[in-house]
């Protein structure tokens, strides 16, 4: 009887994917964990389905680089649809520093200039590539991923995410911009007490 009505559930929730081609994001209403309400689709406009990323982001900050979303409060035809995405702007020595996402992999477009990219496995290998302007490079889920300028002039990309939701922890700013004691910090990383606190003060973390 249970395997029947799970069955039943399975194909009914499956006949509604198959009718409801979109779910355009309701901004005024609540984000929830699958999303933002969909607005009715008399409502739904070709603009829905169009967003721009032609502009480059501001770089004027301590790691020379900007990103720029496209997420569903921005873009509100990806609502619903499994995806998000990004432009990447890089100044000269501009870094995207060690971090990862934990809800998606992320594939990177190079549109200008040179990015010296790469991730770490789980088993500590390290894959590294020089990318130039028409290269694409993926970075699986979950796993601790950069990005950093490798030429003299602005480099910019775009990057797409396989959820709407793909997270983001920046490996940098998890030990050393919050309040997490500096002898915690040394004890778990076996760096000296004296550099995390210069660390700390660089980034504005307490302890």
């Amino acid at each position: 009887m249970l395997r029947t009505i799970f069955l039943l559930s399975l194909l009914f929730s499956l006949s509604n994917a198959s009718v409801q081609d979109f779910c355009v994001a309701n901004l005024k209403r609540a984000e929830t964990p699958a999303g933002y309400p969909c607005i009715r689709p008399i409502h739904v406009k070709a603009k829905d389905f169009v967003f721009s990323l032609g502009i480059p982001g501001n770089t004027t900050n301590i790691i020379s680089a900007a990103v720029t979303p496209g997420f569903s409060a921005q873009f509100p035809g990806l609502n619903g649809l499994g995806l998000s995405t990004a432009r990447l702007d890089l100044a000269p020595k501009g870094v995207i520093p060690m971090h990862t996402h934990p809800g998606a992999s992320e594939v990177l477009f190079v549109l200008d200039g040179y990015i010296t990219a790469g991730f770490v496995s789980s088993a500590n290998s390290v894959y590294v590539q020089t990318l130039k302007p028409g290269q694409v490079m993926v970075f699986p889920q979950g796993l601790l991923h950069f990005q950093i300028n490798a030429g003299k002039s602005p480099a910019a990309a775009f990057v797409t995410f396989s959820s709407a939701s793909p997270g983001l922890q920046i490996l940098d700013f998890a030990l050393f911009a919050n309040s997490l004691p500096t002898e915690l910090v040394s004890a778990t990383t076996f760096l000296d007490p004296a550099l995390v606190k210069k660390l700390k003060g660089v980034l504005g973390g307490t302890g």
